[in-house]
């Protein structure tokens, strides 16, 4: 592929609030060669996430931040190309968590990826539902919250990526299960299609607390965070003595310009004793094997659905990006850059 050329995606410039269009290029490069050991993928799918936000910040954390002028970066699933003695064969579709996004081709000496099977799951499903998404959701519900059947969990943006898996796998253990959503159809998908117990629009529904109290009566035993704000402060006045909260995500905040106000209730969190644990998806990769085999038997069973907002080519995944902080994605964002020819 000597002297082609390829698109790929770099940070511009770091955003002050919500990102937008000028804080990212659209660059044509040529597409790498790999040297001996290598592979060169071409990418099918790729995902945005909200985590990459706080990566366009230049701070110290638990991942390095995007820099100014390079591509970013991210998870994909792509098809491999050619490979020069490397550890997958030309046809293989690989997926990776991070080191291949944003981009239409990329080098890799393969460690870091894993090969697929379009045949009994989609492709882009490794970036979602039994990818990094769904891995959050299983360890973070399982190894934080412990469900027990019978418990009242309640989610917060249950529709999304994360949140509908861990509704999910709740129902699963014999849990009542309620999550907020920001429109009504995907208050009715929640509830007609995923089967949980109540959905509450948090955009309509004219008091949050009052109305999660409404569906929870026998208050709240896990509470499984991705939002912040009122949602935080709803759930810690309704969690029950000993509740576990899942602190996820706190999407309300990644865009302020301003430290936001603390919850004026932390306290409850002494005289409930409750378990209040943040982490990262790589905390539980001890799990992985467990999540695989249990994700298979699951959506073999069909007790797994899962929403997909889909934008086609490169040049628009910045725009699939921005959509996660407006809430014009229904279930996982993603970005298709060439043909599946594993569907």
């Amino acid at each position: 592929m000597a002297d082609a050329t390829q698109r790929e995606i770099h940070l511009k410039s770091r955003p002050e609030g919500a990102p937008g269009p000028d804080n990212f290029d659209l660059v044509t490069v040529p597409i790498p060669t790999p040297d001996e050991g290598e592979i060169l993928v071409r990418n099918v799918w790729m995902t945005v996430d909200p985590y990459m936000r706080g990566r366009m910040m230049d701070r110290e954390s638990y991942i390095p931040p995007f820099q100014i002028g390079q591509v970013l970066d991210g998870g994909s699933v792509g098809e491999v190309v050619e490979s020069r003695g490397g550890p997958f064969e030309k046809g293989d579709y690989v997926c990776g968590f991070a080191g291949g996004g944003w981009r239409e081709y990329y080098v890799s000496d393969g460690s870091m990826l894993q090969k697929v099977d379009g045949a009994s799951i989609p492709l882009q499903a490794y970036l979602g539902a039994v990818g990094m998404p769904g891995l959050t959701a299983y360890g973070g519900l399982l190894k934080i919250g412990e469900p027990k059947e019978g418990e009242t969990v309640l989610v917060s943006a249950a529709s999304g990526a994360v949140g509908a898996i861990v509704c999910q796998i709740a129902k699963i253990k014999g849990c009542r299960v309620v999550g907020t959503a920001g429109s009504d159809a995907k208050c009715a998908w929640l509830r007609d299609e995923v089967g949980i117990d109540a959905a509450i629009n948090y955009k309509t529904c004219g008091g949050l607390e009052a109305a999660i109290a409404k569906e929870c009566p026998k208050g709240v035993d896990i509470y499984f965070e991705n939002v912040g704000g009122e949602h935080l402060e709803a759930a810690l006045n309704l969690m029950n003595q000993h509740g576990r909260m899942i602190m996820c995500g706190m999407i309300s905040q990644y865009n302020s310009t301003e430290l936001p106000a603390g919850p004026t209730n932390l306290i409850l969190v002494v005289g409930k004793s409750l378990k209040m644990q943040g982490f990262i998806v790589t905390d539980h990769l001890d799990m992985i094997v467990d999540f695989f085999n249990d994700m298979a038997a699951w959506i073999g069973a069909g007790k797994i659905k899962w929403q997909e907002t889909v934008l086609d080519g490169i040049e628009n995944a910045p725009r699939a990006f921005m959509n996660l902080f407006s809430g014009e994605n229904f279930g996982k964002m993603l970005v298709r850059l060439g043909p599946d020819r594993a569907a």
